[in-house]
């Protein structure tokens, strides 16, 4: 016997509505039991009242093939309805070519994908929270190092839009924007010793600092800093796998300073700006001599003579001076072989 079985039932329903699925025959049944199939497999976890099948709040996995027979006579199912969902996108994600590691001056491509009835209609890429291009790829061509960051893509259909979790470009480069630092390991200008300090941009971080001195072949120091205890012109290479690359050189010549005279500061002013670390300007040797310095002590002007505690003797090897008046003008620790002749 045919039972002539068959499924009405909306075609289409937007996700979150409810739908309603009826099986309906000709024949004249005697409380029937019916059953239901999805796909080919048999539904227990829906509700079935008589001969409907009730679907209370839609959802894309609702999406299928449904049809029904009589319990007794499962063999003789009615012909299949095709049930479509209507959804916003969903499972939006964002794939990386290349997938290995990112070098500035490659090319990248980032492609969105994502799950929507009816398919996506517009793809917007951003970085950060700025919106950087359109369409479901999107191609960096000769990637720099400012182009590494965080991208996502937004899709949209006409029943809303998602946008995808975040994915990170880390580009590597080699080092740029080399340059020098100089800080002295005593009063500013008036050190024995300079520390240059190396430092760049790059990614990965420098592995190697080397240091050169302009006029000398080889490598005169490694590392991050580097104590100069000569005048003259430095500069560092800073490298990493990537490359490397060479500072501008930095002249180092504050080894030593002649002592104040009356018309630029006193020590006792020059001792006070050092100590607060501004930058005040060194007593000049054009000035005044030593000679023109006891002369203007003696004659009672404002030119105190240095004391142990701001500049030595020592920071003075530059300008001759004699070490009976050093003696005399309160530096008894002062010995002829520490004097300049």
């Amino acid at each position: 016997m045919a039972l002539d079985l068959h499924v009405e039932a909306p075609e289409e329903v937007t996700e979150g509505e409810t739908a309603d699925l009826t099986c309906k025959t000709t024949c004249s049944l005697t409380d029937p039991t019916f059953i239901w199939y999805k796909d080919g497999h048999p539904l227990t976890t829906k509700t079935i009242k008589n001969n409907q099948l009730h679907l209370q709040t839609v959802s894309s996995e609702d999406a299928g093939s449904y049809s029904c027979a009589v319990r007794g006579s499962q063999h003789l199912r009615s012909t299949a309805h095709s049930l479509r969902v209507r959804y916003p996108p969903k499972m939006v994600s964002v794939s990386i070519s290349p997938s290995g590691e990112i070098v500035e001056g490659s090319s990248v491509t980032l492609t969105c994908s994502s799950d929507g009835n009816p398919p996506v209609k517009i793809y917007t890429w951003f970085k950060g929270s700025t919106s950087v291009g359109q369409g479901k790829t999107y191609s960096i061509p000769n990637i720099r190092s400012e182009d590494g960051g965080e991208y996502t893509c937004q899709s949209r259909n006409d029943h809303g839009e998602r946008r995808s979790t975040a994915v990170q470009i880390n580009v590597a480069y080699p080092p740029k924007n080399v340059s020098v630092s100089i800080s002295s390991s005593g009063h500013i200008l008036m050190a024995f010793s300079v520390n240059l300090t190396c430092t760049s941009d790059a990614n990965p971080p420098v592995e190697i600092y080397t240091w050169f001195k302009e006029g000398v072949t080889s490598p005169v120091g490694s590392g991050h800093s580097y104590s100069a205890l000569q005048s003259g012109s430095y500069y560092c290479e800073a490298q990493n796998e990537h490359g490397a690359q060479r500072s501008d050189p930095v002249p180092n010549t504050g080894l030593s300073a002649p002592p104040p005279d009356d018309d630029s500061s006193s020590v006792q002013d020059y001792e006070n700006v050092i100590k607060v670390g501004l930058r005040a300007s060194p007593p000049d040797g054009d000035s005044s001599s030593a000679h023109d310095y006891e002369n203007m002590t003696k004659a009672g002007l404002r030119a105190p003579p240095p004391d142990d505690d701001s500049a030595s003797v020592h920071d003075y090897v530059n300008v001759p001076v004699q070490c009976q008046w050093w003696q005399s003008s309160g530096f008894p620790n002062i010995d002829a072989g520490e004097c300049a002749p």
